[in-house]
């Protein structure tokens, strides 16, 4: 009965919201059709009248954000239901397209609220269009500013479309930082670099296989097209491999979050969270290279290698300095809440980092890089040397502060696309070009997944399963980073059809295989269930033991994790052993300067778990007080010291314990939580 009573009251919670939501947009119409009086004013009363618009526009701008917060109140009470029900088979984000879609349809055909526009024809001879334009009206200047090109039959003759139509730097400036710096600041870094030549890969070299194999299939599909006359405008070969870049950014955000609701392989969620993390990044400054290719001396977009090699270098240079700025940016955060007292008032350290972290996204855009590669790696970095330096209180309300910026803007995004599907003006719908599109799209994720599966398999001793495979085929769904790629540039008739058909296979793909998660793991028979800090332990195996961590780190990656721990930790953080421990004697006094007091205090703990990344297959020896406890790469060992096999197993299962590796000196926790050892083996 209790629960009935709940489902009934959460829908008449929704039903409320919804006829908020049609107030809402009575009072955009009602405001809308009294913005502009029909009657002529006299010269004297133009400021009131001035005023009164200025008025009357900023409670339309009010009720039209007024109509995006009931969508998103809507999504969120609705969502709670089917959670509550445990339906998997709708995202929180496909629920928000489909609210979208209804705004947008209510928007397109159930109002009409008509603009008030004055054809004026001038006649002047420039050579572009000039940004700012001065009109001298009777002695009086009136400055008017370009808004970009428009055809005849393109006008928007219905003011109420007109003022839920974003300007798409807002997507990039404000919507999607948050989202691409959540994204690097949860990332649980133990299964990224334990996976990390498989997501580079991915990420890379399958982005960029994915990009010219759908541009070449849509290159063909346009020549078809030219042929049977069904194309009517200029579509050239840049274009389709642009379309390429724009459609090949993952965004598997329903399959993930079905993934950790239901505790999906580590190793599977790894791989598509870490290749969705790096691939975004990866396209949008693959679509940035592509834009920039210019032939030179013409303008018939024909290959040339120099300009080809152009275009290589500025990828390489936009992706390098983005991340060197991100890290760096990082880095600064870092250094300032370690060697200040920021910890001591929470609210000034949250602010900080927060203005810092999203700083760096428009601090890229402004030195000519990508904010979205900077602000990834900077989230990374953030995660792992600054969030160390912050007072407990700073590291709960950060998380859930980015957490929430993630999901509020995420599912605003995904609103506003289905809204967009009705109320863009300038959709080009070519049947023969979205069927080549979701064909060529298909055979794209077909080239990047199983190819490199394969060869990642050549040199992986976890191998990438068939079931995995075909796990990360179908989840390869397209979201925010695609949308934001093509709305932002649709000025000509090529660019319009790629966004119209981009809407389409994100619709298609986050309804149906995001929908189809949960029928899909049963079908390839994925595990579930499993704790991803058990199953990094070592498994026992007919006298031997397992250590797939270090198994499958790379040894640059082992390298690097022993330079962080011994001196990029301690110099960045409060943590890991003290500088005077690590560093030469000649370096005493820097040493002294740059580790702080809680380094000491912390010698003996590490606040991460970072450190399984780096174990090798050497001898390991475990100090507990006066006990030595030596192991060797088969498992055995021996003890030495005043108390017997059996009080050593007992006291280890408690307290912290040390760990010393060949060269290494780790200091591990052990959660109070873990039983005992067991067999005289060593479990981590």
């Amino acid at each position: 009965m209790a629960f009935k009573v709940s489902v009934s009251g959460a829908w008449r919670v929704t039903r409320t919201v919804w006829l908020l939501l049609l107030v809402s947009l009575s009072v955009s119409i009602s405001v809308c059709r009294a913005e502009y009086p029909l009657e002529e004013q006299d010269s004297a009363m133009e400021n009131i009248v001035t005023e009164k618009k200025a008025e009357e526009s900023h409670r339309q701008d009010s009720a039209d954000l007024l109509i995006f917060i009931m969508l998103l109140t809507l999504t969120i009470l609705t969502i709670w239901l089917f959670k509550h029900r445990r339906f998997r088979f709708l995202h929180e984000t496909g629920l928000a397209m489909i609210y979208g879609l209804i705004v947008g349809v209510i928007l397109r055909y159930g109002i009409h609220v008509p603009r008030d526009i004055s054809n004026v024809t001038m006649s002047c001879r420039v050579n572009a269009s000039p940004a700012t334009l001065l009109v001298n009206v009777s002695g009086k200047f009136y400055e008017y500013t370009l808004k970009g090109e428009i055809r005849g039959d393109d006008v928007q003759d219905n003011e109420m479309l007109r003022k839920v139509t974003f300007d798409p730097e807002v997507f990039f400036n404000i919507l999607l930082p948050p989202i691409i710096f959540h994204a690097g600041y949860s990332l649980k870094r133990r299964h990224f670099f334990r996976n990390m030549g498989s997501i580079l890969a991915y990420a890379f070299l399958g982005t960029v296989i994915s990009c010219f194999v759908i541009g070449l299939l849509m290159y063909g599909c346009v020549t078809l097209m030219k042929q049977v006359e069904q194309l009517d405008g200029d579509f050239f070969f840049t274009d389709c491999l642009f379309f390429g870049a724009i459609v090949s950014a993952t965004d598997p955000v329903t399959v993930l979050a079905i993934f950790n609701e239901l505790q999906v392989d580590v190793d599977l969620y790894a791989l598509l969270f870490g290749e969705s993390v790096l691939n975004d990044a990866v396209a949008v400054v693959l679509s940035s290279s592509i834009v920039a290719y210019q032939p030179e001396g013409d303008n018939s977009h024909t290959f040339e290698v120099m300009a080809m090699l152009k275009s290589f270098g500025i990828f390489l240079g936009v992706f390098s300095g983005s991340f060197a700025l991100g890290v760096a940016t990082g880095v600064v955060t870092a250094l300032v809440t370690k060697f200040t007292k920021l910890r001591d008032f929470q609210l000034l350290e949250t602010a900080l980092f927060f203005l810092m972290s999203w700083s760096t996204f428009l601090l890229a855009e402004a030195c000519g890089f990508t904010g979205v590669v900077a602000v990834l790696f900077c989230g990374i970095t953030q995660a792992h040397y600054t969030f160390n330096n912050l007072s407990p209180e700073s590291q709960d309300r950060t998380k859930q502060l980015f957490e929430l910026l993630n999901f509020l803007a995420e599912n605003f995004i995904f609103s506003y696309m289905g809204l967009t599907l009705f109320t863009f003006q300038s959709h080009v719908f070519n049947p023969m070009f979205i069927v080549g599109a979701f064909i060529a799209v298909f055979l794209g994720r077909a080239a990047n997944i199983y190819p490199l599966s394969f060869l990642l398999n050549l040199g992986r001793r976890n191998k990438i399963g068939s079931n995995f495979q075909h796990m990360m085929m179908f989840a390869g769904l397209r979201g925010a980073m695609t949308f934001a790629l093509s709305i932002r540039d649709t000025a000509t008739y090529a660019r319009q059809m790629m966004f119209s058909t981009t809407l389409l296979i994100v619709f298609f793909t986050v309804w149906v295989c995001g929908g189809g998660t949960t029928q899909m793991l049963s079908c390839q028979r994925i595990r579930v269930g499993v704790d991803s800090d058990q199953d990094n332990s070592i498994s026992i195996t007919d006298g031997s033991e397992r250590r797939s961590t270090k198994q499958e780190s790379a040894w640059l990656f082992r390298i690097w994790y022993n330079f962080d721990h011994n001196y990029l930790k301690p110099i960045l953080t409060h943590s890991g052993p003290p500088l005077t421990a690590t560093l030469p004697p000649c370096c005493g006094p820097l040493a002294r300067f740059l580790t702080s007091p809680q380094a000491y205090e912390n010698e003996c703990q590490l606040k991460d778990d970072d450190s399984d990344l780096i174990l090798t297959d050497g001898d390991i020896n475990l100090t507990y007080g006066d006990i030595t406890v030596s192991t060797d790469a088969t498992g055995a060992h021996t003890s030495g010291g005043p108390a017997a096999p059996d009080d050593l197993d007992r006291e280890l299962a408690y307290g912290d314990h040390e760990l010393v590796m060949r060269g290494t000196r780790l200091v591990l926790p052990m959660d109070d939580s873990e039983p005992p050892f067991t067999d005289r083996r060593m479990r981590m």
